[in-house]
C-alpha cells in the first residue's frame, strides 16, 4: 500500500517550463507568409535586374508576379507543401516544392498564351523568376530547419507532452517519438492509473503517478498536450478520464489502438507528424490565439487605464473621505490554471481589520456596505483596478469572472465541469456578466448558469468575440441591478 504514495511524490521532484511551442498550424501560417514575402521580391528584383527601366514595373510583369504568388499558394496548399511533415523535412519533400514550382510557371505562361500576350514578356525573366523562386524558397526552408532543430535542441521550441497510459500502446508511441527529427516533442512525465502494477518505468521515462497525479503535475506546470494511451475498447474508462482532463488548459489527444500501429496510415496534420491519434480536447488558447490575446489585453488594457485615470482618483479620494481604512480591497482568488493570484477592486465596505474564514457575498441592502460602497458596486466602478491586474497579466479584459477561494473549493464539488473556467485567464468583464449573470449568486442554479456561460465563452473564444462583449459590457454591463 506505500508503493502508490511513494510514486506520487516524484512528481514533487518535477518542475517544468514552458517555451515557444511550435504547431502545425503556427509553422504553416508563418511559412505561407515567407513564401508570399519572396516571391513578391524575387519577381520585383529579377524584372529590375534583367528589364529594368526607369518606368517602374509594368503592369504586365505586375499581373505575373501576383499571378505566380496566389497561384504558388493554393497549388502548394493542394501538394502539402506547407504541412508539418514536409516543412520539417525540407531536402525529402525537394521533389514536391519543384513540382509546385514547375506547374505554377506553366500555368503562367498557358494563361499568357491564352491571352495571347506572351510576346510581351521576357522569356529570360520567366525562366530566371522561375529558377530563383525554387532555389530560394528551398534554401530558406533548409535554413528554418536548421534554425527549428536548433531552438528545438536547446529545448526553446519544443511541446511539452504527457502520456496517460503505462502499456505497449505507451511504449510504442516513445519509440516513434523519439526518432523525431527535430525533437518538437519533449515527453515530461507518464502516468498511469494502475500505478502499483507498472513501472517503475515505462520507456526509460519515470512513472510519476496516477490521473489525480498528473492534473495536478498539469496545474503546476507548463503542458502544452496530453496523450490518453489506453485501449480503445475501454470506452467509458475513456470517457470519464477525457471528462477529467477537459478542464485541463492542454490539448487532449487519444492515441491510436494497437491495431493502428499495425496498417497503413496518414501521418497526422499536427506536431505529433506519423503518430495515428486523434485531437477530443482542443485548448482555447494556443498559437497565434496567444499573442491576439495578449496584445489586446496590453493595448486595450493601458488605453483604458489612462483614460480612467481621473475616475481612479476622483473614487479613491471619496473612498478615503468617507470611511478609515485601505482604499484597496486585495483578495486571493483562482485564476489561470488554478493558479491563486490577489485581485483588486475599491474597497466598498467598512473596514473592521478583521479577517473572514468565509467569505460571504454581499447582498440587498447589506450594512457592511458604504454610501460611496453602494454607487461604485452598482456601476462596476469598484472594479476598475483590476485593469492594473490586466495589465500586469494576471486577468484579462474578458474572461469568467473570479471567484473567492473558498466559493471555488465550494462549487468544484457541487458542478460537474466547473474548472473549465479556468482553462483561460478571469477577466474584468465576461460573456455571463453581459447575459445578466452579475452579482450575487444565491442559488446553484445561478451558479450553474454562470459556469455554463462562462464554459461556453471559453469554448468558443474569438477577438470578435471579445470585442462584442466589450462592446455589450458598454451598454449593460456598468449599470446592473444585481449588483449590491
Amino acid at each position: 500500500m506505500n508503493k502508490i504514495p511513494d510514486r506520487n511524490l516524484n512528481i514533487q521532484q518535477v518542475s517544468i517550463k514552458g517555451g515557444y511551442p511550435l504547431s502545425s498550424r503556427v509553422l504553416s501560417t508563418i511559412f505561407s507568409f515567407l513564401d508570399a514575402c519572396l516571391i513578391l521580391l524575387v519577381g520585383i528584383v529579377s524584372y529590375h535586374l534583367l528589364i529594368g527601366t526607369s518606368l517602374g514595373l509594368h503592369d504586365n510583369y505586375l499581373f505575373a508576379i501576383c499571378f505566380i504568388w496566389i497561384t504558388f499558394f493554393f497549388l502548394g496548399r493542394y501538394a502539402g507543401i506547407y504541412s508539418f511533415s514536409t516543412i520539417l523535412a525540407p531536402l525529402t519533400n525537394f521533389p514536391k516544392l519543384a513540382v509546385v514550382c514547375l506547374t505554377t510557371f506553366m500555368l503562367l505562361l498557358a494563361v499568357a498564351f491564352s491571352l495571347k500576350v506572351s510576346n510581351e514578356f521576357s522569356r529570360v525573366w520567366m525562366y530566371s523568376f522561375g529558377a530563383a523562386t525554387f532555389i530560394v524558397i528551398l534554401s530558406y526552408r533548409l535554413i528554418g530547419f536548421l534554425v527549428i532543430n536548433y531552438l528545438a535542441s536547446r529545448g526553446i521550441c519544443t511541446r511539452n507532452v504527457v502520456v496517460l497510459g503505462g502499456g505497449k500502446q505507451t511504449e510504442r508511441l516513445l519509440k516513434q517519438l523519439s526518432n523525431e527529427k527535430p525533437a518538437i516533442n519533449k515527453i515530461v512525465g507518464i502516468f498511469d492509473d494502475r500505478i502499483e502494477r507498472v513501472g517503475p518505468t515505462v520507456g526509460g521515462h519515470l512513472l510519476l503517478g496516477n490521473i489525480d497525479a498528473l492534473i495536478k503535475f498539469v496545474r503546476t506546470n507548463h503542458v502544452d498536450d496530453i496523450i490518453v494511451a489506453l485501449p480503445w475498447n475501454a470506452d467509458e474508462r475513456q470517457i470519464e478520464i477525457v471528462s477529467r482532463l477537459r478542464e485541463l488548459p492542454a490539448h487532449v489527444h487519444l492515441v491510436s489502438d494497437l491495431v493502428g500501429f499495425r496498417f497503413p496510415y496518414q501521418p497526422s496534420p499536427n506536431h505529433f507528424g506519423g503518430v495515428p491519434m486523434i485531437e477530443v480536447v482542443d485548448s482555447p488558447l494556443s498559437g497565434f490565439k496567444i499573442a491576439i490575446k495578449a496584445l489586446e489585453d496590453r493595448i486595450l488594457g493601458s488605453l483604458l487605464l489612462v483614460a480612467f485615470s481621473p475616475v481612479l482618483l476622483l473614487v479613491a479620494l471619496a473612498i478615503r473621505l468617507e470611511s478609515k481604512g485601505p482604499i484597496l480591497f486585495r483578495q486571493k482568488r483562482y485564476g489561470y490554471n488554478n493558479q491563486i493570484f490577489e485581485i483588486y477592486k475599491f474597497r466598498s465596505m467598512y473596514h473592521d481589520g478583521k479577517q473572514r474564514p468565509v467569505t460571504v457575498q454581499a447582498s440587498k441592502d447589506d450594512p457592511r456596505i458604504t454610501r460611496v460602497g453602494k454607487f461604485i458596486r452598482r456601476t462596476s466602478l469598484d472594479e476598475l483596478p483590476q485593469l492594473f491586474n490586466v495589465v500586469s497579466g494576471c486577468m484579462s479584459l474578458v474572461g469568467p469572472r473570479p471567484h473567492a477561494v473558498d466559493h471555488n473549493e465550494e462549487y468544484s464539488e457541487l458542478i460537474d465541469g466547473y474548472f473549465a473556467r479556468h482553462k483561460v485567464k478571469p477577466g474584468i468583464t465576461g460573456w455571463a456578466q453581459v447575459k445578466g449573470f452579475r452579482g450575487e449568486t444565491d442559488t446553484l442554479e445561478k451558479m450553474e448558469a454562470r459556469v455554463n456561460y462562462d464554459t461556453y465563452y471559453v469554448e468558443n473564444w474569438s477577438l470578435f468575440f471579445d470585442l462584442q462583449i466589450l462592446a455589450m459590457t458598454a451598454f449593460v454591463g456598468f449599470i446592473n441591478k444585481n449588483a449590491y
